[in-house]
């Protein structure tokens, strides 16, 4: 068995967290934490329940691919992960992956009033985070 890979869609008021299965081949979406001074440490906790080894952590990039004002605030926050966890930290460009959340949602039937609650479109974008990286390692291990 290997470790669990958790995925990390950060945002200034709410951190979507989702985790992957112990082969590493699909993630789904786990919780929502509230951004504050103690989200890294209580990704932590997350990290050890999970058994995760590895912590995605989506990378906002502009539509040109550089990083803008919001990636610098991620990076500070991937330092903080860094010190709270012991996990290796990977990042993954995450353009995109809450609008495709949204549609994902809408696709599996989840109502429109589930939809309007931010945290149900942070945790599933967390888990698109997670997968990108799962399909990607997959793909390299071939």
């Amino acid at each position: 068995m290997h470790k669990r890979v958790l995925g990390i869609d950060y945002g200034s008021a709410r951190i979507g967290v989702a985790v992957s299965d112990p082969l590493r081949l699909i993630a789904r979406a786990l919780t929502v934490i509230r951004n504050s001074p103690s989200a890294a440490g209580e990704i932590g906790r997350l990290a050890e329940e999970q058994d995760a080894d590895t912590i995605v952590v989506g990378m906002p990039l502009t539509l040109s691919g550089a990083k803008g004002q919001k990636a610098g605030e991620v990076e500070r926050f991937i330092a903080s992960l860094k010190e709270a966890t012991g996990c290796r930290i990977v990042t993954v460009d995450e353009r995109f992956t809450s609008s495709i959340a949204s549609e994902t949602l809408r696709a599996m039937g989840t109502t429109k009033k589930a939809r309007r609650e931010k945290g149900t479109v942070d945790a599933m974008a967390a888990a698109l985070i997670a997968q990108s990286f799962l399909d990607r390692e997959r793909g390299e291990r071939r």
